[in-house]
Formats: structure tokens, sequence, C-alpha cells
């Protein structure tokens, strides 16, 4: 009996899970390279119906109400709450989106701050300035320049000015990340591509962006669902001019799990970033949480074993020393720490 319960545990420990582990924790730790803490732990039971009931984009207007009541010292709970989870994880580093706008101001970034301070021993924390009101609008434009100058790395929401203010306004949009990030001399970090549809293109018009404005190496897609939506001739054509570009990719694998079912006819896929294409292509693919219990993604506790279990599972994706370094190594690229 006893021998072959020393035989299970032996088992045990010699799990996929474990090496990969074992050897995330050998190579620095885990690193959330995408969340937005400031919003974390925010929905309950009685908001829930926000999340049942709106689209996305119908969310980022909702979300008003909630920030417009949060006080600073709110966002600093909330932001710490989310701290305090990547930490008992083993996580070493983590970068937050963070709202700054007309209707948060400098309530949440002042919050983020206080909690960088506090847990400045424990995990390396860096910042990005979230556009969700584009920035277009005066008022929008004036706290993205604001917030800039607060972060460490400039953030964009492109499809915010295509929706409000017309066709091509994303890419105006893009050109002001741009601009902005070279002349502040900081990475660009931005939402693309989240909808897994083959209406959007947004990961190459990043990329045209990026090779344009020449920030080759300082520009970080977030999500890249749609790429999948595409033929497999137009996908080999991105990845060639994103490593041209020196692209990197943070791939949020729950975030769009939920997407509701459609009748467009394409590649047979899924909602997950193609990390197994994109490596193949040389192209750095980090992990991140993306948001946590909050109206985007109410079930999500946060859990990066959990983030990377489903992205490797849902790719297929069997490079067991990449897998260690999409959480580790590749994170810490896109942060601008390595």
């Amino acid at each position: 009996m006893i021998e072959h319960k020393n035989m299970l545990l032996t088992t045990r420990d010699q799990s996929l899970k474990a090496y990969l582990m074992n050897n995330i924790k050998q190579n620095g730790g885990w690193v959330n390279a995408h969340m937005h803490a400031d919003r974390a732990f925010t929905i309950s039971v009685d908001s829930f119906d926000v999340y049942q009931k709106q689209t996305l984009i119908e969310k980022w207007d909702t979300l008003d109400k909630v920030k417009a009541s949060m006080s600073e010292d709110d966002y600093y709970r909330h932001f710490s709450m989310a701290v305090e989870r990547m930490i008992e994880q083993g996580v070493s580093a983590m970068g937050s989106f963070v709202d700054i706008d007309p209707i948060a101001e400098e309530r949440a970034i002042k919050g983020a701050l206080r909690a960088r301070e506090t847990y400045k021993n424990d995990i390396t924390i860096k910042l990005v300035n979230q556009t969700l009101k584009g920035v277009i609008d005066k008022e929008a434009r004036y706290w993205f320049d604001k917030g800039a100058d607060l972060v460490d790395i400039i953030g964009g929401l492109p499809r915010r000015d295509e929706r409000d203010h017309g066709e091509g306004m994303g890419l105006k949009h893009l050109d002001v990340l741009m601009q902005t990030g070279k002349s502040l001399g900081k990475m660009v970090h931005v939402h693309v591509d989240q909808f897994n549809s083959q209406d959007e293109i947004e990961t190459e018009q990043l990329t045209d962006k990026t090779l344009e404005h020449g920030m080759h190496g300082r520009v970080v897609a977030i999500h890249s669902i749609s790429i999948t939506a595409h033929s497999l001739e137009y996908r080999q054509k991105l990845y060639k001019k994103m490593k041209e570009a020196k692209m990197m990719v943070i791939a949020c694998p729950f975030a769009w799990i939920d997407s509701p079912r459609r009748e467009e006819q394409g590649p047979t896929r899924n909602s997950l970033t193609p990390v197994d294409e994109l490596a193949a292509a040389g192209i750095p693919v980090a992990i991140g949480t993306d948001n946590v219990s909050d109206y985007m993604l109410p079930f999500s506790t946060g859990n990066m074993w959990e983030e990377l279990k489903l992205l490797v599972t849902g790719c297929r994706y069997t490079d067991l020393d990449n897998v260690v370094n999409v959480a580790t190594k590749n994170g810490r690229m896109v942060l601008g720490i390595d």
C-alpha cells in the first residue's frame, strides 16, 4: 500500500502541470502582462444583469456609473486586492491598464500609484493608461495627455474612436498613440481584434502604423483574436509584416471565450490568440488575465494557471519550453522589464 502511494505521489510530482509550474518559478515567476486592476472585484449579484444583457461595447459606457461612484480610496482598495491575488500566486510582475478619463479623472491612477508603492518590495507593477473614451474628443484627449505623463506605457483602444467618430478615426487614434509613445520614449500597448470577426483587421493596422512611425519593437498588440477569422494566406502575410515590425502580442485567453455564436463563415476557429502560429513565426506572445471579477469578466478570478491552461489546450500548443516563456520571459519583454 505504501509503495503504491509513493508511486502515485511520484507520478503527480512529474505531471505536466508540476513541470510547468516548477519551470515558471525557476524562470523568475509568473508575469501577468495585461489586466485592469483598478476595476477588479467590482461586480456583484445585484449588478450581474449588465453582463447578462449588454455587449462589450455597450459596457464601455455603462462603466461610467461605476467609475463615477469610486473614490481614490475605492480604487486603491480594488487595485490592492488584485495585486494581492497576483502575489499569492507567485506573480513577479504585472502590467495594468488604469482608467484616466473625464469620468475617473486622476482618482484611479492615484489609487494605483499608492498601491504600487505599498507593494513595491513584493511585485513589479507597470501602469498603462486606458483610453476608454478615445483620444479624439477634446476632453478625452486632455485626459489622455495627462495620463501619458503618469504611466509607464501608453495604452490604446482604437475601436472607441472608430465607433464614436466614424470610419478611419481608429487609424487617427493609432497615430496619436505612436506619436505620444515616440515623444515620451514609452512603449505602446493597444487593444485590437477583440471580436473574433473577419471584419476586423486592427492587428494589421497596428503593425502598419508601427512601421510607419518607426516604433519597431516598442508596440504590443493585446488580444489579436480576429487574426484566426482570416484565411491562412492572410495570416502568413500578416505574421511576416509583424516580424518586420518586431511586434509582440499579449493573449488573454478567458477574455473572449464567452463570445456569442454567429452565422459568419470562415476558418474553423476558437476565440483564442493563435499562440501556436505566432510563436512559429517568431513573434513573442505573453499572457494576461485581463479583467478580474468585473462587468467584463465576472467569473474570472485572475488565476494565471487557468489562463495558461486554456491557451495551450485551446491552441494545442505543445512547445513546453516556449509555454514557460509565454508565462515568464515574454511577459517581462512586453512590459519593458528585460
